[in-house]
């Protein structure tokens, strides 16, 4: 391979690189519906001056039909009126008439058999158009989910989510702080209502208790003193003092 198919290889590589890199898929989808429209628009000129064309190669054949027609009918009547020269000169111009309705007959085949073939590529050019609008909007819509998709992928690998989740367990543990420096605030500073009221229903289980072994203590002290007088003769007077405070708590308790 020579030095200057390389070179003009590589210079194709490069450009085909550089316009592949360059192409925006809407704008690219875009442009080829322009183009397909601008199609469109010159192949209905075409057909319109096709049919045009048509139109007035039937008007001349529609004529020159006519013409030939009308020599005929006056060749007969030179014929019934005994001038056979006029009616050969009358059929000589039918004739002419007739090869030029002949051909122009054999254009107008031709002529409708083209507008056919322009009217049915013209049908197919705009059902193209209407499918190429369609899968636009569809590609334009993926393109823009996959240049959203590749931004927000970008984005995540400029995140760091260690330092992010970390600041996340540092703010949890100060939040669990705050929440026990709050419980411990809040039984320091007092109890309120319910805990109140919870203390009063505590007392009173507490008072009956305490009547409770009043009312036992009082039963059993009318039988003390007779004990204890029974036994007066061998008491010391240390056991006299007890024996009196004992007397004292008795007439508190009962009281």
């Amino acid at each position: 391979m020579g030095l200057f198919d390389r070179l003009s290889r590589v210079v194709r590589a490069n450009i085909n690189d550089l316009v592949s890199k360059a192409e925006d898929p809407e704008k690219v989808l875009e442009q080829a519906v322009i183009d397909m429209q601008e199609d469109l628009v010159q192949l209905r000129q075409a057909v319109a001056r096709a049919i045009a064309t048509q139109k007035r190669t039937e008007q001349q054949y529609n004529k020159n039909q006519s013409e030939a027609n009308n020599w005929q009918q006056r060749a007969q009547l030179a014929l019934s009126k005994g001038d056979e020269n006029l009616a050969r000169e009358a059929l000589v111009r039918k004739k002419s008439f007739s090869d030029t309705a002949a051909s122009l007959k054999i254009q107008l085949d031709q002529q409708s058999s083209q507008v056919t073939t322009l009217k049915r590529n013209l049908i197919a050019l705009e059902s193209k158009i209407s499918e190429a609008k369609t899968k636009k909007d569809m590609l334009r819509a993926r393109a823009n989910a996959a240049k959203a998709n590749k931004q927000l992928q970008e984005t995540m690998t400029g995140i760091d989510t260690s330092s992010a989740l970390g600041a996340f367990e540092r703010m949890e543990d100060k939040v669990m702080q705050l929440e026990a420096e709050s419980e411990t605030a809040a039984e320091l500073g007092g109890t309120g209502i319910e805990q109140q009221f919870a203390a009063l229903e505590a007392g009173s289980g507490v008072d009956d208790e305490l009547a409770a072994m009043k009312a036992q203590l009082s039963g059993t002290s009318a039988e003390t003193p007779k004990l204890e007088a029974a036994d007066t003769s061998t008491s010391t007077p240390r056991d006299a003092v007890i024996d009196a405070e004992l007397d004292e708590l008795r007439s508190q308790l009962d009281k």
